[in-house]
């Protein structure tokens, strides 16, 4: 019991438990120094994950007694890689970055997600302060890896990136960045510079009251086969424009 009660008392000092709705906290685990090799990139991020959490488990304690059974391995949890004194320091960029499975594990070229999320760890470590918030429930825009395999069926006959998800019966894009902008506001108090080209991630921060210098752009890693999808996100999903982009 010892041994348990100091293990507890290990884990509970890395957790925070911040409200978020009538139903649910949001538990905030970390950081884990994790060090960061990309080809020639490295470096190290201190790493945090959250979890939405049932307000039954109202302490740290019953979070740690239940996780056995919670099931967390069917779920996804997102994450934030947090780099310099992001607490403290003015000028801190972030990325609010949506997973994407085939575009950050496999390299797919069908988008540009992979490209934007290791070329923000780059920014971020080159600007000496910042995070990515990698949001976990957002794949495909928020309709799930499955149904974006089959919005890449569609897309294989003609549609494009919207037009695939309006006839599975899904919006444009269905994500929502409250719990991110609730876990941005536990770790800094302060404005944030966003990196985006996406003017409703601009939206949510600036509701917050948490936008500081509009955004940062990042375009690039066009190929013949993404894009035709880059320019669908300009023309009908309202994304900032970059010159060079639509012709």
């Amino acid at each position: 019991m010892g041994n348990l009660s100091k293990t507890k008392e290990i884990l509970k000092n890395k957790m925070d438990i911040v409200p978020f709705n009538d139903k649910e906290n949001i538990c905030i685990v970390g950081p884990v120094n994790l060090p960061i090799k990309q080809g020639e990139f490295q470096t190290t991020f201190q790493w945090y994950t959250w979890l939405n959490i049932d307000k039954q488990y109202a302490t740290k304690e019953l979070i740690l007694d239940a996780i056995v059974n919670l099931d967390l391995a069917s779920k996804q949890q997102s994450s934030v890689l947090i780099y310099g004194d992001f607490e403290n320091r003015d000028d801190a960029i972030i990325r609010m970055h949506s997973i994407c499975h085939t575009g950050d594990i496999f390299g797919s070229q069908r988008c540009d997600c992979g490209y934007q999320l290791h070329e923000s760890m780059k920014m971020i470590a080159d600007h000496g302060c910042g995070a990515i918030f990698y949001l976990a429930n957002h794949e495909g825009r928020g309709i799930g890896l499955f149904s974006k395999s089959l919005a890449y069926l569609l897309q294989e006959e003609g549609f494009d990136t919207v037009e695939a998800n309006h006839a599975l019966g899904f919006e444009d894009d269905t994500r929502n960045y409250e719990e991110a902008i609730t876990v941005l506001e536990a770790l800094r108090s302060k404005p944030v510079t966003l990196i985006t080209n996406n003017p409703k991630k601009l939206k949510a921060l600036k509701e917050h009251g948490l936008l500081a210098h509009d955004h940062i752009p990042l375009w690039g890693g066009v190929t013949d086969t993404n894009r035709h999808y880059l320019e669908t996100k300009v023309k009908k999903s309202g994304h900032i424009p970059e010159q060079q982009l639509i012709v």
